[in-house]
């Protein structure tokens, strides 16, 4: 499938762009389809992963913060702010949540004092692995269905929506087996 960046160039007419009466639409395009695959796929991708959220009246920022502490135990709040690029109010106010639950702990740097190195407890990976669990197996039916060159394509198309300047630092951090410099 060829696809085209270029917005589709309509006549410049009004009554060229629309039947009286009807309101204007998008045009489905390829590229239109696929970004309302991206939509549709997101909003089923968290859909299992927010319900469980609900039972402990967390929220997505909760998810991420749990995701990425689990992926990077010992990371620290600079680095999450970094990832999350969310306001240090928002993460204060989950990172405490998670904290006071239980779910994470800190602890101060050994080389920088002022450095928090947050890391998952036992209940925090316990919560990692149910809001990931669904996630994965969706995952990996889909990449299944889709063939065997699916993980490859899937990673290159995922990998190039993310901002040229971003894409080193995003590769470092999902590496396998990422390394802790604390």
């Amino acid at each position: 499938m060829t696809v085209t960046a270029k917005p589709s160039q309509k006549p410049a007419s009004k009554s060229a762009r629309t039947v009286p009466g009807e309101k204007p639409s998008l045009e489905a395009t390829p590229l239109t389809e696929a970004i309302e695959l991206l939509f549709f796929a997101y909003r089923d991708f968290i859909s299992e992963p927010d319900r469980i959220l609900v039972e402990y009246d967390f929220g997505r920022a909760h998810h991420r913060v749990v995701h990425f502490v689990g992926r990077h135990p010992g990371i620290t709040v600079a680095e999450l702010l970094n990832i999350l690029r969310i306001t240090k109010q928002s993460l204060a106010r989950v990172l405490k949540q998670l904290i006071e639950r239980g779910f994470i702990e800190q602890e101060t740097g050994k080389q920088d004092r002022r450095q928090r190195l947050l890391y998952l407890t036992k209940a925090g990976l316990e919560l990692e692995e149910r809001l990931a669990a669904p996630q994965r197996a969706r995952v990996a039916a889909a990449l299944e269905k889709a063939g065997p060159q699916a993980a490859t394509a899937w990673r290159t198309v995922l990998l190039a929506l993310v901002n040229e300047n971003d894409r080193p630092e995003v590769e470092r951090l999902i590496a396998a087996n990422p390394k802790r410099q604390n």
